[in-house]
């Protein structure tokens, strides 16, 4: 039988090398490329725009305050490398609200019979849209797109510490050819099994992370426990309405990536919740700060209660006392542990 374009393009196991094309060149954008080529030894092009600083300075020094480049990684300020006819797979790793702004610039490129992943976590703020929803509008058919979600941070795993991960899909032939050439001992992925908890889960997952940075500045650590079982609950409900598995919550995406980003001193979500308690400028990307957006907006289009997602909300953008919000969480009424 003879095989499609798309299926002469895919490798036939783990140790076949695909040749692959970067967008975003920031710290989990260069971390993919670094570990791509680096530690696995696909061919790999990292794109930038010509005027980002990230990029201006791979180009001179091949390394940012993070991690150094291999030599092997091509760098390129031109867009229209992503329509090589060679490339395999486009990995997106930018600001989940510079999505379709990207996608409009890369629609004249008609591909097709590629495969894309986005390697970000966020909802559209304005419309409630998953990523992956966004991307399909712009996205010729014969193009597959996939998610890479789950714990890990840079630093870390550039100095060697593992860490397990998923990419998810609603092709079930992309997402297991894509897991046997990513995975490694670095990163051991699994299987996704609902792109729908996949994507809600990852991207709530940053509002959580501010509410345990708002907990820091106000001293009250110790409420991080009751924090990560409600926040994932409150979560769980919102995948089961919108129709995803609940379960979804307690994985990889959300749950098991919570020591990342409530705890860990590299997460930008719990940083920025925290200097916003204690007054202190953040200057850095806290995607958690739009998603929480969507998630109060798809809350009122599916009429579930996230107590959690809505005080954070309230605190960013309605300038809420957070003592306020906490004793009104506190003071909510009395129910169930695991009320539907």
């Amino acid at each position: 039988m003879k095989q499609t374009e798309a299926e002469q393009k895919q490798p036939t196991g783990a140790a076949g090398k695909l040749t692959v094309t970067v967008i975003g060149c920031g710290r989990w954008g260069s971390l993919i490329a670094w570990y791509l080529a680096g530690h696995q030894g696909h061919r790999v092009t990292l794109y930038g725009r010509p005027e980002s600083p990230h990029m201006r300075r791979f180009l001179a020094e091949r390394h940012n305050d993070l991690l150094t480049l291999p030599d092997s990684v091509r760098l390129s300020t031109d867009i229209r490398v992503c329509a090589e006819p060679e490339n395999q797979v486009i990995l997106i790793s930018v600001g989940a609200q510079g999505l379709r702004a990207l996608l409009q610039e890369l629609r004249p490129l008609g591909l097709h019979d590629v495969t894309v992943v986005l390697c970000m976590k966020g909802i559209e703020a304005d419309t409630g849209l998953r990523l992956s929803q966004v991307a399909a509008e712009f996205l010729d058919p014969s193009v597959k797109i996939a998610v890479w979600v789950g714990p890990g941070h840079v630093q870390e795993f550039y100095a060697g510490v593992p860490n397990c991960m998923v990419i998810d899909s609603e092709d079930g032939p992309t997402k297991r050819w894509l897991v046997d050439a990513f995975s490694s001992d670095l990163i051991r992925f699994y299987y996704g099994e609902d792109l729908i908890g996949s994507e809600i889960g990852a991207a709530a997952k940053n509002v959580i992370g501010i509410a345990a940075g708002m907990l820091d500045g106000k001293h009250l650590s110790t409420l991080k426990g009751a924090l990560m079982s409600r926040g994932t609950r409150e979560i769980a409900r919102l995948i089961r309405a919108m129709g995803g598995n609940e379960l979804s919550a307690y994985g990889l995406c959300h749950l098991g990536d919570y020591e990342a980003t409530v705890f860990s001193k590299y997460s930008h979500n719990r940083a920025f919740g925290e200097a916003f308690i204690t007054g202190q400028p953040y200057g850095a990307l806290a995607e958690g700060y739009d998603t929480v957006r969507a998630l109060v907006l798809l809350g009122d289009r599916y009429s579930i209660d996230l107590p959690i997602c809505q005080a954070v909300y309230r605190i960013l953008y309605r300038h809420a006392d957070v003592d306020t919000e906490l004793h009104a969480l506190f003071d909510r009424s009395i129910k169930t542990e695991f009320y539907r």
